[in-house]
C-alpha cells in the first residue's frame, strides 16, 4: 500500500495535542483538514487509550468551518442529519450520503478521464490554461472532495501571480475570439 494510501496516523497526546507520525511534528485542526483537501485519509488514534477519534475530529472541524461563517452543510441537511440520529438504527443517511459522495467522485474522475481524452479543442492555444482552470473551479466547487481527483497536480496549480493570471486571461480572450470566427 503506497503512502498515499494508507491512512495518515495522528496521535493525540494527554495534553490534546495532535502529532503526525510521518512528519514527527505537531499539526492542528487546520492542518488536518488541509490533509484531507489534499486527497489524504487521516486516522486519529489517543495515544493513552488507542480509541480511534477520528470521527470527533472531523465533526468538529465542520462545526469549525461552520462557526466562522463557512457553511458547508445548509441547514436544511443539518435537521436531516440530526432527524437521522433520531432513528433507531441511524436510518438510511449514512449510507446515502456515502453513496453519494462516491458518486460525485466517480463522476469528477470520468469528467477529468474525458477533458483528458483526445478531442480538437486540445490543439487550440490557451486549452491547457481553460483545462486548469476547470480543474480548479471542480475543486473549488466540490471543496477539494478527496477521491481519485483531488484538483490540478502542481505544475497545473491554478496561477500563483498576476502575470500568470493576465497570461490566461490573454490566452481566453484568444480562444473565445477563435471559436466566435468558428460560428
Amino acid at each position: 500500500m503506497s503512502e498515499q494510501e494508507k491512512p495518515l496516523l495522528i496521535k493525540r497526546y494527554a495534553s490534546r495535542r495532535l502529532y503526525n507520525t510521518e512528519t514527527s511534528d505537531y499539526v492542528t485542526l487546520e492542518d488536518i483538514a488541509a490533509f484531507i483537501r489534499d486527497g489524504r485519509e487521516v486516522q486519529i488514534i489517543d495515544l493513552k487509550t488507542g480509541d480511534d477519534l477520528t470521527r470527533q475530529y472531523l465533526l468538529q472541524i465542520i462545526a469549525e468551518h461552520e462557526s466562522r461563517g463557512e457553511n458547508v452543510l445548509p441547514v436544511n441537511v443539518l435537521n436531516d442529519l440530526v432527524r437521522s440520529y433520531m432513528i433507531p438504527g441511524g436510518g438510511m443517511m449514512p449510507q446515502f450520503l456515502q453513496s453519494s459522495f462516491e458518486m460525485l467522485r466517480e463522476s469528477q474522475s470520468k469528467m477529468m478521464e474525458n477533458m483528458n481524452a483526445m478531442n480538437p479543442m486540445s490543439q487550440m492555444p490557451g486549452f491547457e490554461a481553460m483545462k486548469a482552470q476547470q480543474q480548479a473551479f471542480l475543486k473549488a466547487m466540490t471543496g477539494g472532495l478527496s477521491g481519485a481527483w483531488s484538483g490540478p497536480d502542481k505544475e497545473g496549480d491554478a496561477p500563483e501571480s498576476k502575470e500568470d493570471l493576465d497570461d490566461i486571461k490573454k490566452q481566453l480572450a484568444e480562444l473565445q475570439q477563435k471559436l466566435s470566427k468558428l460560428n
